[in-house]
């Protein structure tokens, strides 16, 4: 399964990671803040969910930090604005990753039109930077993971303005949509006769194990990790749980495991474990 998953996101988030440093930039003591919404909150929450593997990381090549959780579901680029002092800076932390722009187009008419986004997200950017913060603009991940879904179209705009906004400020950028697309794609590609839904996803937009350790391996290529040292957290990361529908318990390793069976049989995994389901009851 290493060689599916694993390598591809090494290798992706080498290229995708702009303004890499020479070094690991994170020090013992130093605090990391992680501010965005549901799929932040669940990269807490979660054992294997992405936050915690970077911590995990980090602790295993020997750096002690400490990580401030600001992930609050259904936010909006506003709501982050307005907690941003509260739940953030008033931590001092040296680090602040900010994952903002899923909600903001998915929910529609009571998302944040592009025109507020940029000002609200700039001054998230420039109240962290006036507190002596180093800020890692993520890119937003996808809304379902069809490339060519509505949502996901509107949300090139946002994304693009990240982009720029991260050279303009002198942000680290840290490219999770280029990550997950290649991702979707290169398991396509493995293989053809998958028609699945859910790659990255449980529901196209919250990760599963596969779409935290993407994550996980973006961030900390930003924070100047290299491959070997990732590596080095595999074994970590393979044994830690994740409850899957139903609330089953499966190892990260075991959920690749089964995400390999799934797409070889060209279903996304909650699919290949309902028919699972539904072959044993018509025994």
């Amino acid at each position: 399964m290493k060689n599916i998953f694993a390598g591809f996101l090494l290798g992706a988030a080498l290229l995708s990671s702009a303004t890499l440093s020479a070094e690991i930039v994170i020090k013992n003591g130093d605090k990391i803040g992680f501010l965005g919404d549901s799929i932040t909150a669940q990269g807490n929450s979660v054992q294997c969910g992405y936050i915690n593997l970077v911590m995990s990381a980090l602790k295993i090549n020997g750096i002690n930090a400490q990580k401030i959780p600001a992930g609050v579901g259904g936010n909006k680029a506003p709501q982050m604005l307005k907690r941003l002092e509260r739940d953030v800076l008033s931590k001092k932390p040296q680090y602040m990753t900010l994952s903002c722009g899923v909600n903001d187009v998915w929910h529609g008419k009571a998302g944040v039109p592009l025109d507020k986004y940029k000002v609200n997200i700039t001054k998230i950017v420039e109240k962290a930077q006036a507190a002596g913060v180093k800020v890692y603009i993520m890119t937003a991940t996808m809304i379902s993971e069809d490339l060519k879904a509505p949502n996901n179209q509107k949300l090139i705009a946002y994304n693009d303005f990240l982009r720029q906004l991260a050279k303009e400020k002198n942000c680290v950028l840290v490219d999770v949509n280029k990550d997950m697309q290649e991702l979707i794609a290169s398991i396509k590609k493995k293989y053809p006769k998958f028609k699945g839904r859910f790659v990255a996803t449980y529901d196209g937009v919250h990760m599963n194990p596969i779409g935290n350790m993407m994550m996980a391996r973006c961030i900390l290529k930003a924070f100047g990790l290299t491959d070997e040292q990732i590596a080095k957290c595999e074994k970590d990361w393979n044994n830690r749980k994740y409850l899957l529908n139903y609330f089953i318990p499966f190892s990260v390793r075991e959920f690749q495991k089964i995400s390999e069976k799934a797409f070889a049989a060209g279903v996304d995994v909650p699919t290949y474990l309902q028919n699972l389901v539904r072959k044993e009851l018509t025994k």
